[in-house]
């Protein structure tokens, strides 16, 4: 399989990226066949080790291109009190709102929660943090990451952290896109903050429900440069691989980053 001639667009996944179709690829433990799904279950131990850190913690939350997805949620919602989610997609938001206000045919988290639950030492304590979870989502917007401010024409006050997990590198079609989207999204942080990031390395293309979708190449260095860029130090960066073999993706590794946005972005 290959990535597609031209890099799919907004437009593109507006129209055509089923969020339920994505999440049974994707998001589950394991798959059909019942092998492990070690990108998610890599995911959830970094995110737990990155929100542990030291200053991984304050009043507001915001994450950048949630897509339907709440895995990255899982560990910072014990550090923080209030979490603002943005995707692009209308679809994306409403599967999310679906799970966040527990409606049947709701997405069906509840093998991943006791993953992080179990991480945390109480795999029984599973249903009070999806309510807690639930209760700490306080609003699901709309975002655009090439906008200069990515939630016009709403503004947001900055947030003492931002997450964002495999979204910039499938919406930014070259690397001064990227560069830009990680000004952009710096603006929704607070000097001080902390950014969050979980992004795929050397992948072209993930695939799913038979339809392909573009991903920027990237590797450790573009991607530390860049958020160095936008304002920010790097304070951990760890890449691990990705297993070969996946027919879904050409993905190679996996990028786990932590940065925190200078007192001033011109430093």
């Amino acid at each position: 399989m290959d990535a597609p001639a031209a890099f799919t667009d907004a437009e593109f996944y507006q129209r055509s990226f089923d969020p339920q179709e994505y999440l049974r690829e994707f998001c589950s433990l394991s798959n059909a066949q019942g092998q492990p799904n070690t990108l998610l279950t890599q995911s959830l131990r970094n995110l737990f080790n990155m929100f542990a850190l030291d200053g991984l913690s304050g009043h507001t939350l915001i994450d950048v291109g949630c897509g339907p997805t709440i895995y990255q949620l899982l560990s910072a919602c014990e550090r923080f009190q209030e979490i603002i989610s943005l995707d692009y997609t209308d679809r994306n938001r409403q599967e999310l709102e679906k799970w966040l206000r527990n409606e049947p045919g709701a997405f069906d988290w509840s093998p991943v929660v006791k993953y992080v639950c179990e991480l945390e030492g109480d795999r029984e304590k599973w249903a009070e943090k999806e309510e807690k979870l639930r209760k700490k989502v306080k609003q699901v917007l709309k975002c655009d990451v090439t906008k200069a401010n990515p939630t016009a024409p709403v503004s947001l006050p900055p947030a003492d952290c931002i997450v964002s997990t495999l979204c910039l590198e499938a919406a930014c079609k070259d690397l001064a896109t990227f560069r830009s989207a990680l000004r952009n999204i710096s603006t929704l942080v607070k000097p001080g903050g902390h950014l969050v990031m979980v992004t795929v390395l050397q992948e072209t293309f993930y695939a799913f429900n038979k339809q392909v979708f573009s991903c920027l190449y990237l590797e450790r260095s573009m991607v530390e440069e860049a958020v160095e860029g936008a304002g920010f130090d790097v304070k951990l960066s760890e890449v691990q691989p990705y297993l070969p073999g996946d027919a879904r993706t050409d993905c190679k590794a996996v990028l786990n980053l932590v940065a925190c946005r200078r007192a001033s972005t011109t430093a």
